[in-house]
Order: C-alpha cells, then structure tokens, then sequence
C-alpha cells in the first residue's frame, strides 16, 4: 500500500510568511513578473506568439462567421454524384429510368452547393440551394426542387416593388 505523504504548505497554512522569514521578497507575486499573462512588459507584442504557443486553450482565438449558420449541413454535386450508386443500394435514393430521385433531408444535408459537375440526371428534394447548384442540376437534365426560398435585396437604386410612390410635400411651390 503506498503512503501519500502530506504537503508541507498544508502544514503553514495560518502562517503569514509559509516558512519564508519576513515577507519581503515573497509577498505576493513577488520575483516571478506577476500571474498568467503579465510579465510581458510594456512593449509586449513580440511575446503574443509565446502566450499563443504556450497555451492554445487559453482566451479567445479566430472568429465564428455570421454568413454561415452552425445548422447548415451541406454537401456538393460532385458528392453526391460519386455516392449516387452506393445511396440506392442502402434505399436512401431511388432509380427511375436513368434518373436519381433523392430527398438531401433524409440524408441529413440541408444545403445543396454546386462544386464539381453532375454526370448523372437528378431529382433533388432540399431545403436551400445555390443558384449555381440548380443551374448544373438543370444542365444535366434533372431539377431541383427547393422548399425554402432565400428573400432577394433590392439594389440600392431599385424601390421595393410593394413601396408606395413619392408624394410631394403640403405647402411647396409647384
């Protein structure tokens, strides 16, 4: 049976000084520049890449883009081109006469995105798709079937088609 042997601090706890003799030099912070990142003194730019390096954990690093939802799951033409044989093999797709019936939602995809080239005529079910992706699915001779549609912005000189027209104010010259 091993034995734990006892920390000696347990023992100086209640003691000012923790065996130390006057406090002096080890009060506080004392020799050793202070506690996590201090220390790095004034001009203390050359020593991020330390801290960096030292402890990736620590802080805050890259950035979350806000263009990109974390629930979108999306997967590319040329995805589902190589895996077209395979999916109908495990019934997550079907064949009808030379063309690929599929629904992205029972796979667990929701965003369909247009790398790579469709050799194959499908029948896509998703939830968002890029304008690109539709065009290639089209070119193949398949379609693409989108259940929620993206709301366009107007340009900057167009008025939106529902804005009423400008009327001239009460009391100005005409």
């Amino acid at each position: 049976m091993t034995v734990t042997k006892r920390k000696k601090v347990s023992r100086r706890r209640g003691y000012t000084t923790h065996g130390f003799g006057s406090m002096k030099k080890n009060r506080g912070a004392g020799n050793r520049g202070g506690r996590g990142r201090s220390g790095s003194g004034k001009r203390g730019d050359q020593n991020k890449p330390r801290y960096w390096k030292a402890n990736r954990l620590s802080g805050k690093f890259g950035f979350v883009s806000r263009s990109r939802s974390p629930e979108q799951k999306t997967i590319n033409i040329k995805t589902l081109d190589d895996r077209a044989e395979n999916l109908v093999k495990k019934g997550l797709m079907k064949e009808q006469a030379g063309s690929f019936t599929v629904n992205l939602a029972d796979l667990g995809y929701n965003k369909l995105l247009s790398t790579g080239k469709a050799t194959k005529k499908f029948m896509i079910t998703v939830e968002m798709a890029t304008e690109k992706a539709i065009a290639k699915i089209k070119e193949a001779g398949g379609d693409v079937k989108v259940l929620v549609q993206k709301n366009e912005k107007p340009k900057k000189d167009e008025k939106p088609a529902d804005a009423p027209a400008a009327e001239p104010e009460e009391g100005a010259a005409e």
